[in-house]
């Protein structure tokens, strides 16, 4: 039997296609993404709310690892204009 095919300690994967950790593994995306993927997939039938805050958590972490250096500038909204002294 495939070790794609068992689930260690629950239920929770076994009902999908793909447990998510084939799917991370077989893309091979780093630990945070994997983790948001598999806390997305599970938040109904384990974690509730707890699995979404702990996805979101991760992808705060994915957004700071890359994009932390990048400015956060937002547009002026039309018709104000920036000025200097």
């Amino acid at each position: 039997m495939s070790v794609w095919k068992k689930q260690v300690g629950g239920k929770h994967y076994i009902k999908y296609k793909m447990q998510p950790s084939q799917f991370v593994t077989e893309n091979k995306l780093l630990y945070p993404e994997g983790s948001v993927i598999k806390y997305i997939v599970r938040h109904q039938d384990k974690g509730g709310k707890e699995d979404l805050l702990k996805a979101k958590h991760m992808i705060d972490m994915i957004i700071e690892r890359d994009y932390d250096d990048q400015p956060n500038i937002k547009p002026l909204p039309p018709g104000y204009t920036l000025t200097t002294k």
